[in-house]
Formats: structure tokens, sequence, C-alpha cells
């Protein structure tokens, strides 16, 4: 083959790079030195301590809410469910806007240091009005009414929630793809890493949240709430100044504009183009490698045969400049598959938010569970009900370890992906034992009011039922397991298959899928509460007395959405086409690649063309 090729030429559908001469080799060389002296494993420490002490304020601050929300607020239960699966889809939300200012803007680090410093002004508000007895209704005694918190009062709690949730909003979308982008794609033995950080960055996460349900809420339920919500707060500050220390070691990419804009771009060209023939080959399209250069350099993306009407925004008319391109009427096979990309990824994304809407169970009617129960483990000494959620994060936490030390290694071994197994497979198998957590969950308090029917304590809600509340272990650890699986395949899915110049938002997107399960979650319960109701006025999902409601119902309701949802997800998986993208490398090896596979062509002595799908 010969040794000097233009631009232009091609191997098949794929264009080749021209070889480079010593000078510029010299050249690429001094720059992947320049840009590799940041980043690395040596940030870590700072991300991690970051993201160690921040999960550990915001879970502490989150955990044993409903509690505070009852007890404190005297909120009827589920005004106050609903309340916090609200607040959560709210903040699940918001990393749109926080990606968006990420990705077109300022970039990660400081998308991130300012999103953190507006949390950490919600959660002093709301620790303040935990401390003066002003700021919240005065305490009941007995068997008095309580009076409710007045509209003062919840507008405090309002706005410390909505300044959280924008602080989530910046924080979220960022954190993940940050830590990664720590580690160089063109370095096989950093991208290699990559897949390990997504592990490592849950199971610090875990951790943290593992510190924050067992201490903090036993602060929280036995000193007293300004204690129990002014340590998250402080955690928060610590948080701001471990990373912030770090600045000097980040690997920092450039903002490359908004990805929101040039997926409208496309559709607009595509629209305007509409009546114009399709081209015969792929190849006429339009590719300009220079004007994707700042969102193309870990690849470009290679043409698919999918979503065919939107090529037509690559097709070059006699109105268009090829060299001077206007993007409303002309764009790149790269632009084109951007927003394939994305359209490809929503099946997936939809499929995950059911799972969420069974997760968000835990810290509502699950945690009420527990209060009903004997929460004992010596005489003087019972688990915190917001507590419960320790046995949820040590089966994650116990997963994520036993699947990186050992299933990874033997499935490795099997399929030859440096991940094990694809994200897809690890997602299916979190969808299958979230499944298992709710259809558990029915029965476990089948048992719960059985008890209390045997005790004469249907009607006496303020009694302990003699059922030990490790009875909820189970369920709890179940979905323990699933997160491992579903969560982080979610994650890694949404990373991976993300265009490079996305990938703030590609969480984000992960994020909006918790939004939705969680308002999705509000829903249903709304809905059961209204129509579940019997003729003597009791319903399922009942605010006062959970002995005489169905909940069992409701948790069996969730199982067959999960089912449903299940084959859902399996069909959208089969059918699911893997990102292509169009790389190049040094020396001989065959890239990591999104599903496995990889298509490398020899360009030269020393270079290769790599199609990586």
């Amino acid at each position: 083959m010969p040794q000097n090729m233009g631009i232009g030429q091609r191997i098949g559908s794929i264009p080749i790079l021209p070889t480079p001469k010593p000078m510029e080799k010299m050249e690429e060389q001094a720059l992947d030195s320049k840009r590799r002296q940041k980043g690395g494993l040596i940030t870590m420490p700072f991300i991690f301590a970051n993201e160690a002490c921040e999960k550990l304020a915001v879970v502490g601050f989150q955990a044993n809410m409903i509690s505070y929300l009852t007890q404190q607020l005297h909120m009827p239960l589920t005004k106050a469910a609903n309340t916090l699966t609200n607040f959560g889809g709210t903040a699940s939300l918001t990393p749109l806007i926080g990606a968006f200012i990420a990705d077109a803007h300022v970039g990660k680090f400081w998308t991130l240091t300012m999103a953190s410093l507006i949390y950490q002004v919600g959660m002093v508000s709301l620790t303040i009005s935990a401390i003066i007895p002003q700021l919240r209704p005065p305490p009941c005694h007995g068997g008095q009414l309580c009076q409710q918190a007045t509209s003062r009062q919840l507008a405090i709690l309002y706005i410390s929630l909505l300044l959280t949730a924008l602080g989530a909003g910046g924080i979220r979308p960022c954190v993940v793809a940050f830590g990664a982008e720590q580690f160089d794609e063109s370095d096989p033995k950093q991208k290699k890493r990559t897949w390990s950080y997504f592990n490592w960055y849950y199971f610090v996460m875990g951790a943290s949240i593992l510190v924050a349900v067992t201490v903090v809420v036993y602060i929280q339920d036995n000193v007293g709430w300004g204690w129990g919500l002014g340590i998250p707060t402080v955690m928060m500050f610590l948080s701001i100044i471990a990373f912030v220390l770090g600045y000097p070691l980040y690997r920092n990419l450039d903002p490359a504009g908004s990805p929101f804009t040039r997926l409208v771009q496309v559709c607009v060209a595509a629209y305007k183009k509409r009546k114009l023939p399709m081209v015969s080959d792929s190849r006429l399209l339009y590719d300009n490698e220079e004007l994707d250069a700042d969102i193309s350099s870990a690849g470009k993306l290679v043409h698919t045969k999918q979503l065919r009407f939107l090529d037509k925004a690559g097709i070059v008319s006699d109105k268009d400049d090829p060299k001077a391109p206007n993007l409303w009427n002309l764009n790149t096979v790269h632009r084109i598959e951007e927003l394939k990309s994305l359209i490809r990824m929503g099946p997936i994304w939809a499929s995950g938010i059911i799972l969420i809407t069974a997760y968000a169970q835990q810290s509502t009617f699950s945690l009420q569970q527990a209060k009903t129960m004997d929460r004992h483990i010596t005489a003087g000494f019972q688990i915190p009900a917001g507590s419960m959620s320790v046995f949820t994060i040590t089966s994650m936490l116990t997963t994520i370890a036993l699947y990186d030390r050992f299933l990874i290694p033997a499935t490795r071994r099997l399929t030859g992906l440096d991940r094990g197994i694809t994200f897809l497979h690890r997602m299916g198998i979190g969808f299958v034992i979230s499944t298992l957590a709710t259809l558990v969950a029915g029965f476990v308090e089948v048992r719960r009011k059985e008890a209390a029917a045997a005790f004469g304590l249907l009607d006496r809600p303020n009694v302990t039922v003699p059922i030990s509340v490790f009875w909820l272990v189970p369920q709890y650890s179940l979905h323990g397991i699933a997160e491992a699986f579903m969560s982080i395949g979610h994650l890694e899915f949404f990373y991976d298959q993300a265009p490079e110049s996305m990938r703030s938002s590609a969480a984000a997107l992960f994020w909006t899928s918790i939004s939705m399960g969680n308002y999705l979650s509000s829903f249903l319960v709304s809905l059961v509460h209204r129509f579940s109701a019997g003729p003597d006025g009791v319903n399922w999902l009942p605010d006062n007395n959970l002995n005489k409601g169905k909940l069992e119902n409701f948790y069996w309701l969730i199982t067959l959405l999960q089912v449903v949802n299940l084959v859902y997800y399996l069909f959208c998986a089969k059918f699911y086409t893997f990102k292509p993208v169009e790389v190049l490398l040094v020396g001989s090896k065959k890239v990591d690649t999104g599903n496995g596979d990889g298509e490398v062509e020899k360009i030269s002595d020393g270079f290769e063309l790599a199609l990586r799908v």
C-alpha cells in the first residue's frame, strides 16, 4: 500500500489518515506528553475524598428525611413521601442544566465547584431551621393533635430543598465524567482503568453512604436534628476543600460548545433537505475532520444505517459551501451520528425508570415498615429505622468487590472483554434481581401484618409489632445487589455510548432516568392512595396506620410493572446498535471496544486505523 495517501482516500467506508512524518511524530509525542502530565491515578485521592465527603453529606441529609418531615414538621405520611420523591425527581432533572453549562461553557471543574457551594447554602439553611425552634412546629405530646408546619416554615424547607436540588444539578452529571476523564482513552492501559474506576467510584460512594445511614442517622434519632444535619453540612464543606486542592493535578478538558445546539442543527438541516434524494453511497456524505477536531479527539463516529432520514443533513447541495459550511444547512457524518447515538440510547435509558421507582420505596414505605417492627439488637440498643438501608449498601459494596476481584477476571477469559461482561448483560441481571426484591417485599409485608393481627395490634399503629425488623433484610439486600449490577451498568452504558463531547450530558441522562423514576413513584402513590380506598375509607397506603393498609399489593403492582419492563428491556438490548468509532492507534494492539469487537486495518508501519464498535 502506498505510504503517502491523501485524507480524501479511504479503506472501504473508513477514511485513511496520513502517515505522520518524523517531525510531526515528535510534535505529537510532545503534545501527548504534555497532556498526560496531568490526570491519572494521582488525582483519584482528591476526587474520591470529595465524593466520600459529599455522599456522606447528601445521604446523611436525605436518608432519614422522611422522619424529619413526619416527626418534626408533622407532615402526613403520603405528603411526606411525595415531597421527598418529588424533590428527588427535581434533583435528578436539574443535571440537564448542569451538563449543558459544563459541556458548553465553563467545563466540569468549575461547574462542580459552584454547584457544591449552592448545595452548601441549602444545607446550612435547613440545618438552621432544625436548630431554631421558631422555624418548625411545636412538639406534640401524648395523644394530642399535632400542629402542622406553617406556610413560612414550609417555605424555608422548600427553598432549602430547591437549593440542594440546583446544587445536585451541577454535581451529579459532572463528578463521574470528570473522574473518568482523568484517564487518557488513547492509552490502552489507562482506558482499562476507566472501567475499574466506575466500580471503585461506586464502592467509595457506597462506603460513605454506609457511614451516613448508620452514624449520622443514629445521631439524628438519638442526639438531635441540629447535630444530625450539622455534621453532613460540615462534611459538605470539607468535600469542597478536598476537591479544590486537587486543581493543579486535574486533567481539565475544554468545553466543546453546546452539544444541544449541534443536535438541533442536524435536525434543522435534515428537515430542510427532506425532499432531496438520498445519496447512493454514504461516503458521499459531508466530512470535515478539521471542523470536528474538537469534538472527536478520541475518534470519529462512523456512518451507521439506522435513522437514515437524518443522513440528509450531510448531503452536499449546490447551495452549500463545504469549505465554510452553514451548520444549519449542512452537517458532518460525525455530528449526524452524535444525534443517532443519543436516539439509539433512548429505549435503554427508559428501561431504567421503573427500577428507580422500585428502589425509591426503601426510603419511604420500607422505612415506615421498619418503624413498626422490633428493632432491638440488645435490650438497650435498637437499630434506627433509617439505618436499615445499611443492608442495601453492604450488599452493594460486597457485590461490587466480588464483581471487580473475581467475576471480571473469570468472565474476561471467556468473553475477551476488559470489563468481563457487557453493560447490557450487567443491566439485565440487575433488572431480574430488582424484580425479585419487590416480590419478596410483598410477602414480608403479609408476614408483618399477620403478626400484628395475631397480637391484636391492627388498630394500634403506635405499638411495636413483635416481629423482628430483620425480616426486611432480604428486600433491602436484594435491592443493593440489583443496584451493583444495574446502576453501574447503566452508568457505564451512558459514558461509553454517548458521544465524547456529551459525556456530562450523558451522565445527566442517567440522572433524568432517576428523576422519572421518582416522579413515577409519586404518581403511583397518589393514584393508589386515591383509587384503592374501600367502603370504610381505608386504602392500600393509609397515612396513619400501615397495619390496616395493603402495602403488599402496592409492592406486587411494582413487581408486575418490572416484569413488563424486563421484557421490554430484553427486546431493546437485542436490537441495540453499538456506537462505532474510528480511531488511530500506535503499534499493533487491538483496541478495547464498546461490545468487545474491533476491526483493525493496517495502514502503515506502526500505525493502524481501528473501527471501534
